[in-house]
């Protein structure tokens, strides 16, 4: 699917009350002043309405005037320079306006680009007003009066309000989150349905004859699946984000991540992987990834990724996108943000693989559809002078470092058992080797016949994609498969079948009665609470179950309580999932 103006900038709910965005605004500069002009509110509503009437009539006139250079990006588009004079001729609402210029040239605009023309004051006093808006760091200091910051900053909410700008724009106009930050471009694909993750690229997929599996294979001679090649087979690391830039007082942070996937320059190939990162109070402006913990690793801190892919595309390459999500201290508003993007390309001119190596990616502000945005305009701004200085500045630009690592045979074989397009954890990945071997026991193996489309009752076929989108049940299903399989034998390990086997005990004794269990809350992303309550809830069920040795006991408790099933909810109907597939 393409990424569309429509994806990147949906119009979120508005501000509803001022007041609001004005507190915000105080608590960036100071507590006290916030407390004074509380307090003196009732004087300033009519200067406050005054102001609302001029922002709306500016917002009602057709003419703009560009406040940067724009370069058409695509067909349609009309480029522009600084200062140019712009006629409005639609405003759609998803940021991109149709606009006709000055010699009669006409296509779409970005509206973050653009100021509303005042004939009075001119081209000049507009250009001043937009840089005095948009400098921020060091050139604040030396303002004489920070009430003149403050006054310019409102004017252009008051604006924002009367444009109907989302409310990202209205927290980059108030300088509350960086001028390159952006609505998450990747989130709001996921929000769109499951064609973007893992669990709809873990379906096996159908021949265009319907009578076979084209990425499903059976080998009669090992009894197993057949091991399938990809033209892209790999596996990377996440290191860390430096100097990402802060989001001001009135947001905070709840999750600080990156968010991967395949990518050809138009559309996303693959599902879209999430790693959350920590960081150190002191080191706010760094984030790394697989932290030393007790016991095993969530697969959610995991920095450590696998991919594959069989597109033949000459520019395909991986798509990376940091991301916080937020809530506004003064609604209660959430969303996601990115904080930049960096795309690296896997294949050089001459069609060869990228070495296996450590790269310095650099990130852009912006969208992927947008070029020359840059994340910290302060930083790029103040790059002048000698070369030396200039080098010292570019180590202040945000940047992710990654890590491209060689296969030996081993990991090559074990990629090779996965499905041919997919993004997901290293620390998994041998329990996606067990389900898709499962898979290929029950519709190829144990079918009487390859054209019966009955529905299959197996619950693990059935539960197991959940499991990609509730990490922490998949590291509760991690975790009692290694403590069962250190008590197995050597031989044992050896012996495929007999594996398979206890990985069924395990996967019964440990992921379905947490799916259907009743103290366990919803997962919901980013919520700290809820987080917690849920590893509480599934800490206490592993240990009941190693301390009465498996799941039973605790399933005849007249205590445990869990949520009534449908038969349909323990079936696997391959044909619907390929139907899902195809809708």
């Amino acid at each position: 699917m393409s990424i569309s103006r429509e994806n990147i900038t949906k119009i979120r709910e508005l501000i509803e009350r001022a007041d609001d965005d004005s507190a915000e605004e105080d608590e960036e500069d100071d507590d006290e002043e916030e407390e004074s002009k509380e307090s003196g509110g009732e004087e300033e509503t009519q200067e406050e309405e005054k102001q609302e009437n001029e922002s709306y009539q500016q917002a009602t006139s057709k003419e703009y005037i560009a406040v940067g250079d724009f370069t058409a990006q695509q067909a349609g588009d009309l480029t522009f320079k600084k200062g140019e004079i712009l006629l409005i001729i639609e405003k759609n609402p998803d940021g991109w306006w149709m606009a006709k210029s000055a010699k009669g040239s006409k296509g779409l605009v970005p509206k973050t680009y653009l100021e509303p023309y005042d004939k009075e004051e001119g081209q000049e006093s507009s250009e001043e007003g937009s840089e005095e808006d948009v400098e921020v760091g060091d050139e604040i200091a030396e303002e004489p009066e920070a009430k003149q910051r403050t006054g310019s900053h409102w004017s252009a909410v008051r604006k924002a309000l009367s444009e109907q700008i989302n409310t990202v724009d209205v927290l980059t106009t108030m300088g509350a989150i960086p001028a390159g930050f952006r609505p998450s471009t990747l989130f709001q694909l996921l929000q769109e349905g499951n064609q973007f993750r893992a669990s709809y690229f873990l379906q096996p997929e159908l021949t265009p004859s319907q009578l076979a599996f084209r990425d499903l294979m059976w080998n009669a001679k090992t009894g197993t699946i057949r091991s399938r090649p990809s033209h892209v087979s790999l596996i990377l690391t996440l290191w860390s984000c430096k100097m990402i830039p802060l989001p001001g007082v009135s947001i905070q942070v709840l999750s600080r991540h990156v968010r991967l996937c395949l990518f050809d320059g138009n559309k996303v190939l693959s599902n879209i992987h999430t790693v959350r990162a920590t960081w150190q109070p002191k080191k706010p402006r760094t984030w790394t990834f697989s932290p030393q913990v007790t016991g095993i690793l969530p697969c959610l801190l995991d920095g450590d990724c696998f991919l594959r892919s069989n597109s033949l595309s000459p520019d395909l390459g991986i798509l990376f996108e940091p991301g916080i999500s937020y809530i506004r201290n003064s609604t209660g508003e959430k969303g996601e943000l990115s904080c930049g993007w960096v795309f690296l390309k896997l294949f050089d001119a001459s069609g060869i693989p990228i070495p296996a190596k450590t790269y310095e990616l650099f990130l852009n502000g912006g969208t992927p559809y947008e070029k020359g945005v840059e994340v910290d305009h302060s930083v790029s701004r103040r790059a002048h002078g000698s070369v030396f200085h200039q080098m010292m500045m570019m180590r202040r630009e945000p940047q992710l470092l990654v890590k491209l690592r060689s296969l030996n045979r081993r990991s090559r074989d074990i990629l090779s058992l996965l499905p041919e397009i997919l993004i997901g954890s290293m620390c998994y990945i041998h329990l996606l080797i067990f389900y898709r071997q499962i898979l290929g026991d029950v519709l190829l193996k144990g079918r009487m016949s390859m054209r019966s489309a009955d529905i299959i009752s197996n619950p693990v076929l059935a539960t197991f994609p959940k499991l990609l989108e509730q990490p922490d049940v998949m590291d509760a299903l991690r975790s009692s498969w290694a403590e069962k399989e250190s008590t197995l034998k050597r031989s044992e390990k050896r012996d495929r079948e007999f594996l398979k086997a206890m990985f069924l005990l395990v996967y019964h004794d440990c992921v379905v009665p947490l799916l259907h269990s009743t103290l366990l809350p919803p997962f919901r992303w980013a919520e700290e609470e809820t987080e917690a309550a849920r590893w509480k809830v599934i800490t206490d069920f592993l240990k009941q179950n190693q301390e009465n040795k498996g799941a039973l006991q605790a399933l005849l408790s007249p205590d445990g309580v869990h949520e009534p099933f449908d038969i349909s909810e323990q079936t696997y109907d391959f044909l619907g999932e390929i139907r899902k597939k195809e809708a």
